[in-house]
Formats: structure tokens, sequence, C-alpha cells
């Protein structure tokens, strides 16, 4: 069986020091300037590093952003 890829950002956007949401991605600059639509001050940061599909999946479970 093979294992799956690292190919997924975990993250949470930030409008000063408040998470307004947060999420996973596999392109981060992208989903950055998705959500400056609605934040137009807002930045990502990213949270640890690159994981698998379900490892970000399951985080995202477990942090309410699901």
């Amino acid at each position: 069986m093979a294992s799956q890829p690292r190919d997924t950002f975990k993250y949470r956007f930030k409008v000063g020091k408040r998470t307004v949401h947060g999420g996973i991605t596999n392109d981060l600059e992208r989903r950055e300037r998705e959500h400056q639509r609605r934040w137009q001050s807002g930045h990502i940061t990213k949270v640890g590093r690159r994981t698998t599909r379900d490892g970000a999946r399951r985080w995202e479970k477990q942090n309410g952003f699901a």
C-alpha cells in the first residue's frame, strides 16, 4: 500500500491577533486571496508542516473548523 502524499497545509486565517477562520488547503496563497475578499486586512498563518489530506482533515475536525 502506497503512502499518501504530504501535500496539504493546515492554516489559521487571522485579522490582527484574532483567528476568524481555519482550515486546510493545498495552495496557501490562493486560499489567502479567497479569504481576503471577506477580511481584507487578514493573513494566513501556517500551522505545522505539510501533512496528508486525512491527517489535515482530522486536525480540522478536532479544532472545530470542519
